[in-house]
C-alpha cells in the first residue's frame, strides 16, 4: 500500500496532503480546549488538567448548543416532536459531546499525554456522557436501549406465559 493510501486508511490526510475533516476538527477542538484552560482564573496548565476541568468544559459548551432539551416540568417533556415552541434550554447534543470527547482523547495522546493520565478517558467522563444521553432520550420520549453484548440474544420467558407448578 502506498503512503498516501495508508494516510487515507488512518484518516490523517487526503492524497493532496491536506488534513482530513476529522484531523482538522480534532485540531480545532484541541485548540479550543487549550484556550478554555488558558482563560480559567487562574489559568490551568495542560499538565495539571484533570477530569473536572473536562466536565466543566462540557458544561460550558452547553451554552452554544442547538438541541432543545425539555425539562421535566415542560408540557412537551417526553414528546419526540412537540407541536409548539417552549422556553426549555438549548444544549449540546449527546452525540456531539461523545464525538468531541473521542477526538480530544486522541489529541491528548498525540500531543504527548500518557494514556494512563488521559483526563478525557476518565470514568467520570463516561458517567457524565451516559447521564446526558439518558436525560436527552427521556426528554424527547425516546428511551435509549442498550445493545446486548454477545451472541445469545434470546429473551427470557415472559411471566404471563410461564407455568408455575405447585407440589
Amino acid at each position: 500500500m502506498s503512503s498516501s493510501g495508508k494516510d487515507l486508511v488512518e484518516g490523517s490526510s487526503s492524497p493532496t496532503g491536506t488534513p482530513s475533516r476529522y484531523e482538522s476538527q480534532k485540531r480545532r477542538d484541541w485548540n479550543t480546549f487549550g484556550q478554555y484552560l488558558k482563560n480559567q482564573r487562574p489559568p490551568v496548565p495542560l499538565s495539571q488538567c484533570n477530569c473536572n476541568h473536562v466536565l466543566d468544559f462540557l458544561r460550558y459548551l452547553d451554552q452554544f448548543g442547538k438541541t432543545k432539551v425539555h425539562v421535566q416540568g415542560c408540557m412537551f417533556y417526553g414528546q419526540p416532536e412537540p407541536p409548539a415552541p417552549c422556553t426549555c434550554p438549548l444544549r449540546q447534543a449527546w452525540g456531539s459531546l461523545d464525538a468531541l470527547i473521542g477526538r480530544l482523547r486522541a489529541a491528548y495522546e498525540e500531543n504527548g499525554g500518557s494514556p494512563e493520565t488521559n483526563p478525557f478517558a476518565s470514568g467520570s467522563i463516561r458517567v457524565y456522557l451516559k447521564e446526558v444521553r439518558e436525560c436527552q432520550a427521556k426528554a424527547r420520549g425516546i428511551p435509549y436501549k442498550k445493545k446486548k453484548k454477545g451472541t445469545n440474544q434470546t429473551k427470557p420467558n415472559d411471566e404471563s406465559t410461564s407455568t408455575i407448578h405447585f407440589s
